[in-house]
């Protein structure tokens, strides 16, 4: 079998249309895992690529399980077709549990390319027979209930799963993960990492699943030491060694995992965070140059603009 390496940079020809349907006491944590790092991505780039909407099965207003509304734009079976249809529901699925959610869950299924289950979303998902014969997940807590329930679903106890044209997550970590995915997917692993670097930032590397495109322990710990050198950029013999590794064997996971060698990633790292600082501080030029490890604000301006497409001062304004 081939493999398929990923792709560094992509793009779309349209926006990639997001549906989330919410059911009352869903997770507003796995909410925000969905819509915040596609809102970010927007940002990273020159239009909305991704474009999504709200539903409930009526249109109404749905509760949160911390006790906040959130209104849906539409009911379900105004939705006419979409990239991916988000279910989600967390406590109290059982009880929207009815032949007539299944149905509808049913026939939305057939105008979506992909069908997620988020948190207790899969149990509605396989009430309505859409995992049959298929692998799948669901909230851990849930999760002997569901195997005892759904007899025709394979069942394993994993963050995120992936079966076709279905995708099943165990919970609001695990969307966060799902989306990052999604982002790669459409506009590659530089954004991707652009994203990683909006919520993660100077975290401890994340023990990511098996299932994840960056669980690559070495890459993982390579990434680690380019954020925290950004002011101080290290060669890649130097990255190398502090990794007990040799060059050519960081090259060769950074490209089976990144789609791209070592020092493009670290470039793009940096220019990350400088694109942040002239965005979201009053910080000069200069001084964004030295923290991001440019010789001169010439320089920084340069590659702001070979890589952007935008001066600093364009960015700051915009």
């Amino acid at each position: 079998m081939t493999k398929i390496m990923p792709e560094w940079t992509n793009s779309s020809s349209r926006p990639i249309k997001v549906s989330l349907l919410l059911f009352d006491q869903f997770s507003n944590l796995c909410l925000a895992n969905c819509i915040e790092p596609l809102r970010a991505a927007n940002m990273q780039g020159t239009g909305q690529v991704f474009d999504w909407s709200i539903f409930s099965p009526d249109g109404s207003a749905c509760q949160s399980s911390s006790g906040l509304d959130v209104l849906a734009q539409a009911a379900l079976p105004a939705l006419q077709s979409t990239d991916y249809l988000f279910v989600m529901a967390s406590y109290g699925h059982s009880r929207h549990d009815t032949p007539q959610i299944r149905r509808l869950i049913r026939e939305m299924a057939r105008r979506a390319k992909v069908v997620v289950g988020l948190d207790a979303g899969p149990w509605l998902l396989a009430a309505a027979g859409l995992l049959d014969g298929r692998r799948a997940t669901v909230h851990w807590d849930l999760l002997d209930s569901f195997t005892e329930r759904f007899l025709a679903v394979d069942v394993e106890q994993a963050r995120l799963v992936r079966d076709g044209p279905v995708v099943t997550c165990a919970g609001a970590m695990s969307a966060l993960d799902l989306t990052l995915d999604l982002i790669s997917d459409h506009l590659g692993m530089a954004a991707r990492l652009e994203v990683e670097a909006l919520f993660m930032h100077g975290d401890p590397p994340v023990d990511q699943s098996k299932s994840s495109k960056l669980s690559d322990p070495l890459v993982q710990r390579a990434l680690q030491l380019m954020r925290d050198s950004v002011e101080k950029p290290l060669s890649l013999t130097q990255l190398a060694q502090i990794l007990s590794c040799q060059s050519r064997t960081l090259d060769r996971r950074f490209r089976a995992r990144l789609g791209a060698p070592p020092g493009k990633v670290y470039r793009h790292l940096r220019l990350a965070a400088a694109r942040k600082l002239i965005e979201d501080s009053p910080i000069s030029i200069a001084e964004i140059a030295v923290r991001c490890g440019y010789d001169s604000p010439s320089a920084l301006t340069r590659a702001i603009r070979q890589h952007y497409g935008a001066t600093p001062r364009a960015l700051r304004r915009g």
